[in-house]
């Protein structure tokens, strides 16, 4: 385990941070977890819930065969998919989130207007006193190049959900372009906005063939498993 998870899994972050693939990624650690026992069950429930309820280029939706195969229970808005932007949340989230014998991964909506819909659920979140939401930071991305920007954007999605960050998980990178050098790289500014920010840095997302890098042995590493959308 790259840390004890929280019952609740937020990811957050500006849009294309890269915390959809995260949370696919995330939701099938846990359902293959078998110390996250709950309930004498052999394996964790766990469901991961689309709370983007505006339609982005890649969603939990893209990888529904993957989870199912998984067991991973997939919650999203009715129109994912779809051409429509309709900002429709189905009833069938809330049970996840207030069903205590669940993992719930949540996977949230870009920036601040992203994270309103998260603000529905955040006194039950906060009531129960379970969850971590870890801000996903890019400084690849060109709104957040910087920890100072990254930190902005960081505070205005928590005024947004009436939710505090907990974390951060640094997923600077340029997809199969990435280097080792990259990661390192931005593993210093991911330190710079945890100094800013007071919180601390939970995660480094890898792509899979570089995690067993030795260069990256100081790092906490957690492996992902690249998600495109079907063409």
């Amino acid at each position: 385990m790259i840390h004890r998870p929280k019952r609740i899994s937020i990811f957050c972050g500006h849009y294309g941070s890269g915390k959809t693939n995260i949370a696919v990624n995330y939701a099938l650690h846990l359902k293959n977890n078998c110390e996250l026992q709950i309930a004498n069950c052999e394996l964790p429930h766990v469901a991961i819930i689309d709370l983007d309820i505006v339609n982005p280029y890649f969603r939990t939706l893209d990888s529904r065969k993957e989870l199912e195969a998984a067991g991973v229970e997939l919650i999203c808005s009715d129109y994912a998919g779809s051409n429509l932007d309709i900002p429709a949340l189905p009833a069938a989230m809330q049970r996840p989130i207030a069903d205590r014998s669940t993992f719930c991964v949540l996977d949230i909506g870009g920036d601040d207007q992203g994270a309103v819909a998260l603000g529905r659920f955040a006194d039950q979140i906060k009531a129960e006193n379970d969850y971590e939401m870890l801000f996903v930071a890019s400084f690849f991305r060109p709104l957040t190049r910087t920890p100072e920007d990254a930190l902005e954007v960081l505070r205005d999605i928590e005024n947004a959900c009436h939710l505090p960050f907990t974390g951060i998980v640094n997923n600077s990178n340029i997809g199969d372009e990435t280097t080792v050098e990259d990661i390192l790289a931005s593993g210093e500014k991911a330190r710079r906005l945890s100094e800013l920010s007071g919180l601390p840095l939970v995660m480094t997302t890898v792509r899979e063939d570089l995690a067993t890098d030795p260069a990256l042995k100081n790092e906490t590493v957690f492996p992902l498993r690249l998600q495109e959308k079907p063409i």
